[in-house]
């Protein structure tokens, strides 16, 4: 249901990309063997939330201040 509220879709991906950084920072060879495929999306949010990591924490704190204030 995620899929047809752009809200709820934005969390999500935020989530995953923040999932994905955390879990190459702390394991990163579970990461880093599957590049391609279907398990490489995970490989691709995990590069995404180092490179740009001051715009990925302030979109999740926009997200918040969305979350817990406008709803």
């Amino acid at each position: 249901s995620a899929i047809f509220n752009f809200q709820s879709l934005l969390t999500v991906i935020l989530l995953l990309i923040c999932t994905c950084a955390y879990i190459r920072s702390l394991a990163p060879s579970l990461l880093d063997k599957n590049k391609s495929g279907l398990l490489g999306i995970f490989w691709k949010c995990a590069r995404i939330g180092e490179r740009k990591s001051p715009y990925v924490a302030v979109c999740c704190v926009v997200m918040a201040f969305s979350i817990l204030f406008m709803q």
